[in-house]
């Protein structure tokens, strides 16, 4: 098998602007479904995947690994756990968007990396040079700053961060390509959702059939869900992990800025302080991270 370079191409780079740039105007189709509970909404993205998912899978010809991994108990397991993560990180984020809370999302997003920098010390047993411990200082400092102001932590940033965090870490272990492993996780995770919209619908609380615009706005939730994830998958693989790293601020830029100028959220004293040691923080370890694949290159 020939190895695929380690270098930038132009397909790869239309791909993650194009799965970003979805992922940060995300928001603004979430505030439509505010008004339905986000357990709801959750499901239906899960329910909706499905067919999206599972027909990428045929026309790529890798229903293949798929079915192993049906069958094999251990990627059973790391599917249970990576699905049990990624849907509370949907559920906080929806919740977070109808809430009045998508500056708190961005700013999940924006730790991210630096939560995945200092997992890697924690669990991988990874070294972090002087920049990157910087980087998670200025981080730590600004989340300081944001729970002495509100007296009490940003459990949304905190929430998201944690979450996707974690569900990164345990992808890893998932012994299947990333649009394999998405399916898996929606497959495991169909009979909960099937269960709670069969529930809310004998008790006449669901949303779906009860008008038009609801259910396409909620069938639309699979769209906006497998879409960008199956975009995102392909141009990782024609992008050095350097250049995804950087792109990958795209997303919680926009949701900020949707945030503050759509939105219309305050930007409060203690954010116009914490945000900026944030983006300080990515600066440093990007500036970091581009060093070190130069130095390997």
């Amino acid at each position: 098998m020939v190895k695929s370079e380690n270098r930038d191409t132009p397909a790869g780079l239309g791909f993650a602007l194009t799965a970003y740039f979805m992922w940060g105007f995300l928001p603004l189709y979430m505030k439509l479904v505010a008004h339905i509970p986000p357990a709801e909404v959750v499901a239906h993205r899960v329910l909706w995947s499905v067919p999206l998912a599972g027909l990428l899978l045929i026309i790529l010809g890798r229903t293949k690994e798929l079915m192993q991994a049906l069958r094999t108990p251990r990627s059973l397991m790391m599917g249970a756990v990576t699905a049990g993560l990624v849907s509370v990180n949907w559920g906080i984020y929806v919740w977070a968007v109808g809430a009045g809370y998508a500056i708190d999302a961005a700013l999940g997003y924006y730790i991210n990396p630096l939560f995945s920098v200092a997992m890697g010390a924690i669990f991988l047993g990874e070294r972090m040079n002087k920049a990157q411990m910087a980087a998670i200082a200025l981080a730590a400092l600004a989340v300081v700053i944001l729970t002495i102001q509100a007296g009490s932590l940003p459990w949304v940033a905190i929430g998201l961060t944690l979450s996707w965090g974690f569900y990164a870490y345990f992808k890893k272990s998932l012994p299947i390509g990333p649009n394999q492993g998405f399916m898996l996780e929606v497959l495991i995770l169909t009979p909960f959702a099937l269960a709670y919209l069969t529930y809310v619908t004998l008790y006449g609380t669901g949303h779906f059939a009860l008008s038009w615009m609801d259910s396409f706005l909620l069938m639309g939730c699979g769209v906006v869900t497998a879409v960008p994830l199956t975009i995102y998958a392909n141009g990782a693989k024609l992008l050095r992990l350097t250049t995804m790293g950087i792109l990958q601020y795209i997303a919680p830029t926009i949701i900020f800025l949707v945030a503050v100028f759509v939105f219309g959220e305050e930007f409060d004293k203690a954010r116009q302080i914490a945000f900026p040691l944030i983006w300080a923080a990515l600066v440093i370890y990007s500036v970091s991270l581009l060093r070190q694949m130069r130095a390997t290159a």
